[in-house]
């Protein structure tokens, strides 16, 4: 294994300033998991500046053998996936279970897409003289990907993939939470046989690093995924000559109906609530209840809450782990604070515990709020941890106005036996993804991926589907007479 570092000109060197910053396992914030670099404006030129010497020969590369790279790196990752699980356990604090499956899924992805590396074909045109119209596509040159801490593997593999298999050149800049993740990336690509140069990785953090990488000429496309804050920064930074990939935040309702089963419904909603700590784009943040179920719900999802086992995600025992950072945690205590001000009503918290919370590491209980009114903080802003707000609901027109009255529209679910009710809902909510009768979270590898309003800048969407390759493509129409 390489030495903690940046990875620039097909070389492993620390930051241009030398400055490092920490990681550490928010199971316990004792254990380091390493300084790395903490790059600078510096840096990112002398990325940008490899990669635009690299590109053009990797375009040129022979498509099978961009092919083969990722179907290398896709068994590279499968045949350690124990090691790497284990790793981002205890670097992002996710149960070993979910990080054995997240780094299974980016082999996936590293699968998909290298298939995609023999499918970049332009078409022809009819005409009615003899002149031959076709299209090519060509690669945009060089990819930014800035990636998040919640998914620090899956994601970026769904963005890196797609892009080299296109032939671009990649700069990589993950997030500061998970630097380790993102660097055994790199090196697995390379140990797969990515040419020197054709990648950078680019740790650290901060306006000045972001605005020196996207900002560049050389730099032909931004794919991100985080916080709505972020993305605006980035969009202004880009301008109007790249193109952007903005994957953003959520405020994901769940609506149970007054037919659904009330088990199966607070099944759905604590696993879209807590799953991953309550750390997903996606994830549960309000349910909202119709009818005489609403008593039943609530009771199942406490009950559901209490069964958790919180802990350091390596014992597998634990079914919950800790927040990744002491600023989320900070940040998810604060959100549970304003709902104990506000007086909503604590169905279930910390105090609530069978057990208390383990002493050292950021640990916060899987908490619900019920009867909470729409102008609560709460029930409108994202707050990306594992609390889970609960409202009556006359019926499913005022269900779908709740829904549909934050900023978000990533994702949304509905509880509900019937189907004509399901398609109208479909129909009738402003989210990206729709789940009939399953969780808002986890969504196929093969299909589109994005959300509306606050939650994408929703001009290319992301991880397969169809169109999904022409974001890392360019066009040129060529006329050819004789």
């Amino acid at each position: 294994m390489n030495p903690c570092a940046n990875y620039i000109g097909g070389r492993w060197s620390p930051a241009h300033e030398g400055a490092t910053f920490e990681r550490r396992n928010p199971a316990d914030p004792s254990d380091l998991i390493g300084r790395f670099p903490a790059s600078g404006p510096a840096d990112a030129a002398a990325a940008v500046a490899s990669v635009d010497s690299a590109k053009l020969a990797w375009a040129k590369t022979d498509p099978e053998k961009r092919q083969h790279v990722l179907e290398r790196a896709a068994e590279l990752i499968l045949g350690r996936v124990d090691g790497l699980a284990r790793e981002l356990t205890r670097e992002e604090g996710k149960i070993l279970s979910a990080a054995t499956q997240e780094w299974r899924r980016a082999a996936a992805n590293f699968r998909l897409y290298a298939g995609e590396a023999l499918r970049t074909a332009g078409e022809t045109f009819p005409t009615v003289d003899s002149t031959l119209v076709y299209s090519v596509r060509e690669p945009v040159g060089i990819v930014l990907a800035i990636t998040p801490w919640n998914f620090p593997v899956s994601i970026p593999s769904r963005k890196i993939a797609p892009a080299l298999a296109t032939g671009n050149g990649v700069i990589y800049k993950p997030s500061e939470v998970t630097p380790l993740s993102g660097q055994r990336m790199v090196e697995i690509l390379l140990e797969a046989g990515l040419p020197e140069g054709v990648i950078a990785l680019v740790q650290g953090r901060g306006a000045d690093l972001g605005d020196a990488l996207i900002k560049p000429a050389a730099v032909g496309a931004v794919t991100f995924t985080g916080s709505y804050q972020t993305g605006c920064r980035i969009h202004q930074a880009a301008g109007p000559d790249k193109r952007l990939q903005l994957e953003m935040g959520g405020k994901n309702p769940c609506i149970v109906l007054d037919d659904a089963d009330p088990t199966r419904a607070a099944q759905i909603a604590t696993q879209g609530a807590f799953s991953l700590t309550g750390q997903a784009c996606t994830a549960t943040s309000r349910v909202l209840v119709a009818g005489a179920v609403y008593d039943s719900v609530v009771r199942e999802i406490v009950a559901r809450a209490r069964a958790f086992r919180i802990g350091n995600g390596l014992d597998p025992e634990v079914t919950m782990g800790p927040l990744a950072s002491e600023a989320q945690y900070r940040k998810v205590l604060e959100m549970i604070d304003i709902g104990r001000k506000e007086k909503l009503h604590e169905a279930f918290g910390a105090g609530q515990l069978e057990s208390p919370l383990p002493e050292i590491g950021y640990f916060v209980a899987p908490t619900v709020f019920v009867d909470v009114p729409p102008e609560s903080r709460l029930a409108r802003e994202e707050i990306f941890g594992p609390v889970v707000c609960v409202s009556r609901v006359s019926g499913y027109e005022e269900a779908l106005r709740l829904a549909n009255a934050v900023e978000y529209g990533l994702a949304a679910s509905i509880v509900t036996r019937d189907m004509g009710r399901a398609l109208s809902f479909a129909r009738d909510i402003d989210a990206g993804v729709i789940k009939v009768n399953s969780a808002t979270g986890g969504v196929s590898l093969m299909a589109p991926f994005g959300g509306l309003k606050h939650s994408s800048n929703q001009t290319n969407k992301e991880q397969a589907g169809h169109g999904v390759m022409d974001f890392y493509t360019r066009t040129k129409t060529v006329y050819l007479s004789t």
